[in-house]
């Protein structure tokens, strides 16, 4: 069964990303942003491909300014790869699924 993508908040930011041991996907996006809705589908699909070797997440920019703030983001989809809760990797802007796949695996 493929794991759900998970929804990030400013309530739930620390526990589910900065104190999750392992590899952490955050897609930070918005409802009007056209480029998100592009790539939500190549987010769900690394929720079920990386199954066991990474936990995926989305965070509405709009609802969650704490977190935004806290991550500096400046661009939508803004797409933050954690390990161990800390920040290794970030990309801003739609990727492919192929670029999705050579972006995580370069980093997992």
């Amino acid at each position: 069964m493929a794991e759900a993508v998970l929804e990030i908040s400013d309530a739930n930011y620390k526990e589910l990303v900065v104190e999750h041991p392992g590899s952490m996907l955050l897609d930070v996006w918005a409802s009007w942003c056209g480029p998100c809705r592009l790539i939500a589908p190549v987010i769900a699909w690394a929720a079920a491909e990386y199954e066991g070797r990474l936990r995926v997440g989305k965070a509405d920019c709009d609802a969650n300014p704490v977190l935004v703030d806290s991550l500096a983001v400046k661009g939508l989809p803004t797409l933050v790869l954690f390990r161990d809760g800390s920040e290794i990797r970030r990309h801003e802007g739609v990727l492919t699924q192929a670029q999705l796949t050579a972006f995580l695996d370069a980093h997992l």
